[in-house]
């Protein structure tokens, strides 16, 4: 067999290193694509958020019987507050998805150097920084996703805790007993339609 025809191991090598080396790269691009695609869509729902939020406010300061809207004071504080709170959001989800876009730029970035380092070698180590930056970017995009998660926990707490506060001003005097330590505790206390270590209490509508 002529020399030429046998196949060079260390070629072969070679092509399966750089291969490799281009693929890990992909896979960095696809992970921050999807990241990229939730943030966007987190971001839409926060900014829908704040124009709902915006149009209830508008409501409530124009009524004209605000003494008729029962914790009137406490709604417009808590709107404020959760418009406070959802502004927060969009700007580190903004902040967030800017730093996927430069993750995401670079990871290509870094697949066009290997490219050019497996032709010219004393390019070599461009890939590396690259690569290196990439994933820090990555990794800032992902403390502000989290940051922004524990943000959006806190606001569904504000707004279910006013929700308890609401329902225990309106409720009757027997449900409001019945259920005045449900829905506290972070959550865990779950609400039940018995509990029989509260005493019931006559709802004085029907003793009229």
């Amino acid at each position: 067999m002529p020399a030429e025809q046998i196949i060079d191991a260390n070629a072969l090598n070679s092509t399966i290193e750089f291969l490799t080396a281009m693929v890990t790269p992909a896979l960095l691009i696809s992970a921050t694509g999807s990241l990229v695609l939730s943030t966007s869509t987190r971001l839409g729902r926060v900014v829908d958020r704040v124009r709902w939020l915006e149009d209830r406010l508008g409501s409530l300061i124009y009524v004209d019987d605000k003494e008729s809207v029962p914790l009137y004071e406490r709604r417009v504080e808590v709107v404020v507050d959760l418009l406070d709170k959802v502004t927060s959001r969009s700007r580190i989800l903004q902040k967030a998805l800017a730093a996927l876009y430069y993750g995401l730029g670079l990871f290509i970035l870094c697949s066009v150097t290997i490219a050019i380092a497996a032709f010219f070698t004393r390019y070599r180590w461009v890939p590396i920084p690259v690569g290196i930056i990439g994933i820090l970017c990555l990794l800032y995009g992902s403390i502000l996703m989290l940051r922004e998660t524990r943000m959006a926990t806190a606001t569904v707490n504000a707004e279910m805790d006013f929700t308890w506060e609401l329902a225990r001003t309106v409720a009757p005097e027997s449900v409001a007993q019945k259920y005045r330590n449900r829905g506290r505790f972070h959550g865990l206390g779950v609400a039940r339609l018995k509990d029989k270590d509260v005493p019931q209490v006559p709802d004085p509508v029907e003793d009229r």
